[in-house]
């Protein structure tokens, strides 16, 4: 019974990774699809490829999310369960609406939640510094470089044609696209590792301390489904990043994702498993006021931001709510 138990809750963990990668797939590809950089489908492939390769180098966020916010002695399989039900109900309710909440701070809050209600320790000093100081400061980072970056490719190409420049950043957001997708593969799909390594641990069947902390077996599995699920496209948040919050340009686009790109790339190093959503906002809004204050709606931007405040909240309670009811059933 307790094998089924842990295939149920590795499986919901696949359900995470998947609507993670379809909700989140827009990170990547949005600002290049929306300046015809690449075709969608194109995008979406070159996302899924480089999503697949990142989750082998995220392994350090991977440890933050097993072991470091709840207490992993403790852990329970239905709180894993209950945290991957209220993390992957706020994917669906911010996917219909259109909404790029963070899937990393739904699975967070989906834990925070579910360790409450059970009694499970939860380790406030690590989810205050390595979540939600890094959740205020990488949007501000994020657009802090997409404004340099924007403002530096401003001046250098002054005085160049504007349609070969524009034609040369298309070429060069297929690179730039691919460094945010490597980026999101990094962090969310070893978010996703992450989780099932802390339903090992409570099952009895994994000890990070005889061998690597994540088996090998988990990360691939992360990255496949998150993969297919990036390939499947979040189209409803894609024209909220690439469409509505701002009308881009192929500079614009390549500074928003190399800004973000950078930024998930320093968190990586730290430990700290910041929202790749989040990171390619404010990179996007950043390029977008280089150039002109009034290109950005900002109504648009408030939206994103009320969900972004929302979203730690929203999922703790799903999720706690979720596992009060599996306590019950079980």
């Amino acid at each position: 019974m307790e094998q089924v138990a842990l295939v149920g809750v590795v499986a919901l963990a696949m359900v995470f990774s998947y609507t993670n990668g379809f909700h989140d797939s827009a990170n990547a590809i949005a600002t290049s699809v929306s300046t015809r950089a690449l075709t969608p489908r194109i995008a979406l492939l070159l996302a899924a490829g480089a999503n697949l390769l990142g989750a082998f180098f995220g392994v350090r966020v991977a440890e933050t999310i097993g072991s470091g916010i709840v207490d992993a002695t403790g852990a329970t399989l239905p709180l894993c369960a209950g945290a991957l039900i209220g993390a992957i109900g706020w994917n669906m309710l911010t996917w219909w609406r259109g909404l790029p909440s963070s899937s990393s701070h739904a699975l967070i809050g989906g834990l925070v939640g579910a360790a409450a209600v059970g009694g499970v320790g939860i380790q406030w000093r690590a989810v205050l510094e390595r979540v939600v100081l890094p959740m205020l400061v990488s949007p501000v980072i994020g657009l802090l470089l997409g404004w340099g970056l924007m403002t530096a490719i401003t001046w250098v190409f002054r005085r160049g044609d504007a349609r070969r420049v524009g034609r040369g950043f298309r070429y060069a957001q297929t690179v730039s696209a691919t460094a945010m997708a490597f980026g999101h593969g990094m962090q969310d799909a070893a978010k996703v590792a992450g989780i099932v390594v802390l339903a090992l641990i409570a099952d009895g069947r994994h000890a990070p301390e005889h061998g690597d902390f994540v088996p090998l077996w988990v990360v691939l599995l992360s990255g496949v489904v998150m993969s297919v699920g990036t390939y499947a496209g979040g189209w409803r948040i894609m024209r909220t990043l690439g469409r509505r919050l701002i009308a881009l340009t192929p500079p614009q686009g390549f500074a928003a994702e190399t800004a973000a790109a950078i930024t998930l790339a320093v968190a990586t190093a730290f430990r700290a498993p910041i929202s790749s959503t989040y990171a390619i906002t404010a990179a996007i809004m950043g390029a977008g006021t280089a150039r002109n204050v009034r290109q950005v709606r900002w109504d648009v931007g408030r939206d994103i931001a009320l969900a972004w405040v929302a979203t730690l909240p929203g999922a703790a309670l799903a999720a706690a709510a979720a596992h009060g009811i599996l306590r019950l059933v079980g």
